[in-house]
């Protein structure tokens, strides 16, 4: 049953230890990891880091799974879950830093990271684009208040 690719899993079919679960929550996607018999470890605000009912994780949505490698899931198998305690914080140890230290013992979030880079770059050409606009803007108005200036005249 294991493949390279994603898949959908309807409720009731079971993750086997290890496998990343995903599903959407708003604009982010939602990250936990299968424990085996129905049991999910994840992040969310109002909890911190626990674990659930894969039926709690799923909150009713489609669940998307992704199998990880051998060693993790070795890991999984032998992971201490009540190590994982935290509280929650978006910036510093989210869902997706939860399921990334228990599968490989580091903590990362791809979709922060993401964001970050998208973020710099909509800074950088803010920044780049930031005077040709603000030239533009004075010029367009100026003419603008010249016209409007010229018709009270009249």
């Amino acid at each position: 049953m294991m493949t390279n690719q994603r898949n959908t899993r309807p409720m009731g079919v079971e993750c086997a230890p290890g496998e990343l679960l995903h599903r959407r929550k708003g604009l982010v996607m939602h990250t936990g990891v299968s424990l085996g018999e129905g049991r999910v470890l994840h992040n969310t605000p109002g909890r911190g880091e626990h674990v659930s009912s894969f039926e709690d994780f799923a909150q009713g949505r489609a669940v998307r799974v992704s199998p990880i490698s051998p060693q993790a899931r070795e890991r999984i198998q032998d992971l201490d879950v009540n190590a994982f305690e935290r509280p929650y914080n978006p910036f510093t140890n989210n869902c997706e830093h939860t399921a990334s230290r228990a599968t490989d013992g580091h903590a990362s979030s791809p979709q922060l990271q993401k964001l970050a880079v998208e973020a710099l770059v909509g800074a950088a050409v803010l920044i780049a684009f930031r005077r040709p606009l603000v030239a533009l803007g004075v010029s367009v108005g100026s003419r603008l208040i010249r016209k409007l200036a010229k018709k009270r005249r009249r």
